[in-house]
């Protein structure tokens, strides 16, 4: 089993009501970077946001309408993953994920990554930069770079339509990263279908915003440009991996006949899915990648970790749940306006909780031997003593039960 990390860098409040500043959130960082470099995390995985969760909430359809500061303070991702290779030897840096529609789009986006690859490699021709990628979790961070319907047809079929805009966007993005001189006449089209729809009366929503009935309705590029190829045009693709933030399992075959691209998933989907992912994967995985490996799916865990001088097991296993259920319940009044118990609940049956010896149990029993698990320390948590704590507990308690 293999351990990476993930840093949220959230500027919310906690239970406490605490929120940093941005000076200290970074700080924060920094530190917690450089103890997952010491202890031997493989990847530092780092949340990209594009623009500010408090301003959109003026919009007149804010998406996250009760959440206080930031969903996320990494806003360029390149330049921070820089500042992280500079500050560590070992450890791996990653984003989950850049959003490949905002902040300039695909083509941006492909000269930023090459470059930023280069600039590490100038430093260290060993470690590599994981660029997780995807169409973003909120519209409104993409919406400024004209990412929304663009007449009628297009705002009936949006919720279907956005999901193509990224197959389009990631075609753009892939081939100039792998080299590629191209013009947007040689990128795929899009044409809508029945099959592209959830129902009947979705599509025919569609239909009728097209006029009649027809059964393909073509859609107007997103991106129109003549021959166009990135610099630098040298660089070692050897250090850059590629993962797909998406569970679409189109979207997933359509980008591997580009490049390998590995794929995200959550440790709260069902082991169902995650086998029936890994059984697609290894029939579609891009061949230049190797054979596909559970690893190639890391899988995204909370870890709510008591293991502080002074308690007993038991009284470190109910500190535990009950610095779970704080965190998990200002998420979700974050997230709804209101504390909902039994998501809350829900949300702790999935997470990692417990003193050491009952992680190490519940790793055992979630989790394939071979699997990559992103551990998140802090979540809702701005004690950053205490998080390193819990990250050094990990490695030299939870770690030797589970290996």
């Amino acid at each position: 089993m293999e351990y990476d990390i993930f840093f949220s860098i959230s500027q919310t409040p906690d239970h406490n009501g605490h929120m940093p500043s941005e000076a200290e959130m970074f700080a924060n960082y920094y530190s917690q970077l450089e103890a997952a470099d010491r202890l031997g995390f493989g990847v530092a995985w780092l949340a990209q946001a594009h623009l500010s969760t408090h301003t959109q909430q003026q919009n007149s359809k804010p998406v996250v309408p009760h959440w206080k500061g930031e969903v996320g303070l990494c806003t360029d991702f390149c330049q921070l993953a820089l500042e992280s290779f500079r500050r560590t030897k070992k450890i791996d840096v990653g984003s989950a994920v850049v959003s490949i529609l905002a902040s300039g789009g695909p083509i941006a986006q492909a000269e930023r990554i090459a470059n930023t690859v280069q600039f590490l490699s100038h430093m260290d021709s060993t470690r590599k930069l994981h660029v997780g990628f995807s169409a973003g979790r909120f519209e409104f961070m993409a919406r400024p770079y004209g990412i929304l319907p663009r007449n009628a047809v297009e705002k009936a079929a949006w919720p279907a339509l956005r999901g193509q805009v990224f197959m389009e966007a990631s075609e753009i993005f892939l081939r100039l990263l792998r080299g590629d001189t191209i013009h947007s006449d040689e990128i795929r089209k899009t044409i809508l279908t029945r099959n592209n729809f959830r129902s009947d009366e979705d599509w025919i929503a569609v239909q009728d915003a097209a006029g009649g009935s027809p059964q393909e309705i073509n859609i107007a590029k997103r991106y129109q440009f003549e021959e166009i190829s990135i610099v630098p045009k040298e660089w070692p693709r050897t250090q850059l991996e590629l993962i797909a933030g998406t569970h679409d399992p189109n979207a997933q075959n359509f980008v591997n006949q580009f490049m390998p691209v590995k794929v995200f998933n959550l440790s709260i989907t069902s082991p169902e899915v995650i086998d029936s992912t890994h059984e697609r994967m290894s029939k579609l995985y891009h061949p230049d990648g190797g054979t596909w490996q559970r690893r190639d799916m890391p899988r995204t865990t909370f870890v709510f970790l008591n293991a502080e001088d002074g308690l007993t097991p038991e009284e470190q296993s109910q500190a535990a749940h009950e610095e779970a259920r704080n965190a998990l319940g200002e998420y979700w009044k974050a997230l709804e306006g209101t504390l909902d118990p039994a998501k809350v609940e829900r949300a702790v049956d999935n997470a990692l909780i417990g003193n050491a010896a009952q992680i190490a149990e519940q790793i055992k029993e979630r989790f394939h031997p071979e699997d990559r698990l992103m551990c998140w320390f802090d979540f809702f948590n701005h004690d950053s003593e205490r998080i390193i704590r819990n990250m050094e507990a990990w490695w030299n308690q939870v770690v030797p039960l589970v290996e």
